[in-house]
């Protein structure tokens, strides 16, 4: 059973935030199925992000930053390649054990899975700012943003809620990503801020602040995307990444 959807239209309509121009976007551009995403023509205005952001709890619409795919300015949102038939609940997995099965597929030679990183202590308010930032660094960057809303309970869910299938050749059910990210909502101050074709943009409110903590956390990475870690050059390419990961306050994932 996949999460229950809100209703997308009439919540878009009732927003007092003003929109740039923009349209629902149904699955596969068909006009039975309900729609999933709005989406903006241009880019969002500065600003913009954030408002949304703060007005989810109210809304309930979590705005994502989306980007296609190169080569292809159409493909996923503006052509409705959205599968949200195909997604279960994220509710329905236990991110300690996805997490577990991947690394026992994914990560032969390193050892038996570590177990799940512990938690950092943070804040809603350091979570929200550190999102607010990421937005601002994303649509500050050269790549081709438009604004996407769902409505989604929480931003871990949005990208399930929308039929994403960007890391479909890891899991071909993105509950299992939502699952996952939830778990991070909650220990890391993570926030779902944007997503491309294949690649997942959040912010980190409480990141690692230690190697012990960064090796931790960069094990679950491996886990949950190993094209993070597998591409990277040098005899110890993990290592390296959890180093990299030391007071980041965004992680950025991409399937192959």
């Amino acid at each position: 059973m996949s999460p229950k959807r809100l209703t997308l239209p009439a919540r878009v309509k009732a927003l007092t935030v003003p929109l740039p121009a923009g349209k629902h976007i149904r699955p596969d551009l068909d006009d039975d199925e309900p729609a999933v995403l709005w989406l903006s023509k241009t880019a969002p205005p500065p600003g913009l992000w954030q408002e949304l952001r703060a007005a989810h709890s109210a809304t309930g619409l979590w705005p994502l930053l989306l980007t296609h795919l190169d080569g292809d300015a159409s493909r996923p949102w503006v052509e409705g390649e959205l599968v949200p038939d195909e997604m279960s609940d994220p509710a329905g997995h236990d991110p300690a054990e996805l997490l577990a099965s991947w690394w026992a597929t994914t990560a032969a030679g390193h050892g038996a899975w570590p177990g799940l990183a512990p938690g950092r202590d943070g804040t809603a308010a350091e979570a929200d700012a550190a999102a607010d930032r990421e937005a601002a660094a994303l649509l500050a960057s050269r790549r081709p943003w438009r604004l996407g809303l769902v409505a989604a309970g929480r931003g871990a869910d949005a990208p399930t809620v929308a039929g994403w299938d960007g890391p479909v050749n890891h899991t071909g059910d993105t509950a299992h990503i939502s699952a996952v990210l939830r778990s991070w909502e909650d220990r890391f101050g993570a926030r779902v801020v944007g997503l491309g074709f294949d690649e997942l943009f959040l912010s980190v409110g409480a990141p690692p602040a230690t190697p012990d903590q960064a090796a931790a956390v960069a094990a679950e990475h491996f886990a949950f995307c190993p094209d993070n870690v597998t591409g990277l050059p040098g005899d110890r390419p993990l290592d390296d990444y959890a180093k990299s990961l030391i007071d980041t306050p965004a992680w950025h994932f991409w399937w192959d």
